[in-house]
């Protein structure tokens, strides 16, 4: 069989239009089409310029409305809440493609710390039986002490039929899970669908490399966190094809990859979106993938000490020309947007630079942008007088 070899330049294309940041946004479907396409959007606490999963439909659509994203994931019987990637908003037809998983940590049985009694656990489940969607505080309360860890039995059980099926995530409320019966909230055609393992992978593995374009079996992996066995088993299956990508292997070699044919059908074409990424982005969110298609090493550094940072608490990549050409540590103090630490690439990347500063500042409601660190302080008059004008 003949194996289609790429460059490393139409693999980089084909990826930012299968993730959606490249060619015309599709504004009709909005902040759900985007959320269908990509098959998972990452869910994180931090909340800087705005939530990741904010960050994510803003990145591909613009400056849609905040009400708008909060609407669209949450509480229209659509989405999901559950573990791919990592915690994650899905579309609510994804529901019988995680049985797998589903089933898997009911094997296992004993989550998230010590076992709790079948009476709590059946306690939980009659209490949102009667009384509908709670949080874990209406179902009694998330922690036995005031430490983050340490949670109540009520907290365990309902995290644990979380987990098995029992109880879905629809919705957040103040960034709370709001928990109610999958049976009552997944809509009948989906809740009653078991698929084997086998098909569940496939699906999952083809839905991947569709939302990817191209990738390495580690990036299918990654994209679900599935593990290598399970990749391997459904791969010949999922309708990918093989190809090989210059400069993807050891030294520069080839690399062994694997396409979704429709990415393979059409030269990527169209225009380029100017964005700050969040790091949870789907596009980046796998660091060796990013490095291997952008070059650019990207850490966040949320958790590293203040002394050992780098680029900034929640350094943000600037994608423009389909190419990651610097960084910025976003804040917000009061209307204003600061950019606490900014590096560039080259000058010529100023007034892109400028031009998403500028979107995201409008987009959260800020006034105005202040410029606190640049790697390059030569760039300050031209992106000052930029973000002025």
């Amino acid at each position: 069989m003949t194996v289609t070899t790429l460059s490393a330049d139409e693999a980089r294309r084909i990826a930012l239009r299968a993730q959606g940041l490249l060619g015309a946004p599709d504004r009709r479907a909005g902040v759900r089409g985007v959320l269908r396409h990509l098959g998972a959007v990452q869910l994180d606490t931090i909340s800087v310029l705005a939530r990741s999963h904010e960050l994510i439909p803003y990145a591909r659509l613009g400056a849609v409305g905040r009400p708008d994203v909060e609407a669209a994931y949450w509480g229209g019987g659509t989405s999901f809440e559950y573990w791919s990637h990592a915690a994650c908003v899905l579309p609510v037809e994804e529901w019988p493609l995680f049985a797998f998983r589903r089933r898997q940590y009911r094997g296992r049985g004993n989550l998230w710390g010590h076992q709790v009694t079948p009476q709590t656990y059946r306690h939980v489940l009659d209490k949102l039986r009667a009384e509908g969607p709670l949080t874990s505080t209406g179902l009694g309360g998330a922690k036995k002490t005031a430490e983050w860890w340490d949670w109540s039995d009520t907290k365990i059980a309902v995290e644990r039929a979380l987990a098995f099926g029992d109880v879905v995530c629809t919705e957040r409320r103040s960034w709370k899970r709001v928990y109610d019966l999958a049976e009552r909230a997944v809509p009948a055609g989906l809740f009653g669908r078991e698929p084997s393992d086998h098909e569940c992978l496939r699906t999952l593995v083809a839905q991947s490399g569709a939302a990817l374009g191209v990738a390495t079996r580690a990036d299918l992996m990654d994209y679900h966190r599935l593990k290598a066995d399970q990749v391997d088993a459904v791969l010949a299956d999922s309708g990918l094809v093989p190809v090989e990508v210059a400069g993807w292997g050891p030294q520069g070699a080839p690399g062994a990859a694997w396409a979704d044919p429709a990415a393979l059908a059409a030269e990527p074409r169209g225009r380029h979106r100017t964005t700050l990424l969040s790091p949870f982005d789907s596009l980046i969110w796998d660091r060796a993938r990013t490095e291997r298609i952008f070059g650019m090493a990207h850490r966040l550094e949320a958790y590293t000490p203040r002394p050992k940072r780098v680029h900034g608490y929640f350094a943000m990549p600037l994608l423009t020309g389909g190419r990651l050409v610097g960084r910025v540590d976003p804040a917000r103090e009061g209307r204003t947007l600061v950019a606490r630490q900014i590096s560039l690439e080259a000058p010529k990347y100023v007034e892109p630079l400028a031009r998403a500063l500028r979107e995201a500042a409008g987009w959260v409601g800020c006034e105005g942008v202040r410029v606190e660190a640049l790697h390059d302080e030569s760039l300050r008059p031209a992106l000052e007088a930029l973000l002025a004008g």
